[in-house]
């Protein structure tokens, strides 16, 4: 079965307070949903169109269960503080195998 992830790239941090927020029950509700953090804040080089942006990537053992993850209340929790506080694409991607 193929893993699922959760990509983030944050164009802009509007509030640190909301984010700080989000980041303390984002991490709750992505462990609860069987998630792993694989990147986080570490160095990014942009090419092409690309933005050197704070940049988050968190693995799913499934496409479903990182789709489940995402409607959880747990998360609905995190994204209602982080409310405006970032801009950010956050997608979530099926793996190859």
């Amino acid at each position: 079965m193929a893993k699922g992830y959760w990509v983030s790239n944050y164009r802009a941090i509007l509030d640190t307070d909301k984010l700080e927020a989000y980041n303390v029950l984002a991490a709750r509700a992505v462990a609860a949903g069987g998630g792993r953090l694989l990147s986080r804040d570490g160095r990014v080089a942009a090419y092409e169109a690309g933005i050197s942006e704070r940049t988050i990537v968190i693995e799913f053992e499934s496409f479903e269960q990182a789709i489940a993850a995402r409607e959880s209340a747990a998360y609905q929790e995190a994204l209602a503080a982080l409310g405006d506080g970032v801009e950010r694409d956050f997608r979530i991607v099926e793996g190859l195998d």
